[in-house]
């Protein structure tokens, strides 16, 4: 099995995974405009979700109107150059110098480790066991979805689409982040043995996130805020793999407070459509709440 080709299916949908909320809201949407503040023209922001099809983006209302009124998009990263992208990816994952599997896990846990990246990936740490646990991790993840929802898998997704469909009109694509800022908050946010933590975590528990994709799929296709928020918010004791709170804002709230500093310079020179995970956009520290404080008028389209 060649495993820049298994990246490179995989990069694709390596960094916008996530669709959680932290803001409880009665407005069922996922598209807002942004007006006020001595803008000219009013900009969007779309909440997307990376592994759900674009025949989705038809029961949105005003999304096609939104997107054409604009002059420019912007998203998380330029998704254009996909084999810059993997050199840069394949070059972070690298594990670190001196340390292996065999000295970050047990015997049991090395074993499945290998026993499910075969059963997914059809290879096992002979050939995976160069790359970091956090890479590993977002593998499995991805992996764990495409056998879950064999029928999205390979689809085009959302948030390639919204630039390629810029691109085709001559319009610029903006990234609010490089690459080398993802692979900062991916690969390296966390120890080595803390990744290794979370990885095994994830592989002895698979049906904790077989029931968040569930839900998540239900409640992101409903554009219901309040039900992403319970799932995002919901505390469980028994929760054998809970994110800290700093792992919490490394992946959203430290994003969203750089890219706030970046947005209203953005805004004020075209008009733009902005599309990112929707996770980032609510919560008190999230991108709505945000763009208010700061002095716009952030209004749900529905």
């Amino acid at each position: 099995m060649n495993i820049k080709k298994t990246l490179f299916t995989l990069i694709a949908v390596l960094f916008i995974l996530n669709c959680n909320l932290t803001w409880a809201t009665e407005n069922r949407s996922i598209l807002w405009k942004i007006s006020g503040n001595g803008l000219e023209k009013p900009s969007y922001l779309f909440g997307t979700h990376h592994l759900v099809p674009l025949s989705f983006l038809d029961n949105i209302s005003g999304l096609q109107k939104a997107f054409d009124a604009t002059e420019q998009t912007v998203g998380e990263i330029d998704l254009s150059n996909m084999s810059e992208m993997q050199i840069k990816i394949i070059m972070a994952a690298k594990m670190p110098e001196n340390v292996t599997y065999s000295s970050l896990l047990n015997e049991s846990d090395l074993s499945l480790l290998d026993q499910t990246l075969t059963e997914l990936l059809g290879v096992g740490l002979a050939q995976f066991g160069m790359m970091k646990p956090a890479m590993l991790h977002n593998i499995v993840t991805i992996s764990l979805y495409q056998k879950y929802y064999p029928e999205l898998s390979g689809a085009e997704n959302i948030d390639t689409y919204f630039q390629q469909e810029a691109e085709k009109r001559n319009r610029p694509v903006i990234a609010l982040e490089t690459v080398d800022d993802q692979i900062e908050m991916l690969l390296h946010s966390q120890t080595i043995e803390r990744q290794a933590e979370m990885l095994i975590c994830t592989i002895q528990h698979p049906e904790i996130l077989k029931e968040q994709m569930d839900e998540m799929h239900v409640a992101y296709h409903e554009q219901n805020l309040d039900a992403l928020n319970a799932i995002y918010t919901k505390e469980d004791a028994n929760d054998p793999c809970p994110s800290t709170k700093a792992e919490k804002d490394a992946m959203n709230k430290n994003r969203n407070d750089k890219w706030l500093k970046k947005l209203p310079q953005i805004m004020s020179e075209k008009s733009s459509f902005i599309a990112v995970g929707c996770l980032h956009l609510v919560g008190e520290d999230g991108l709505i709440e945000g763009l208010r404080e700061l002095g716009y008028k952030v209004e749900a389209i529905k």
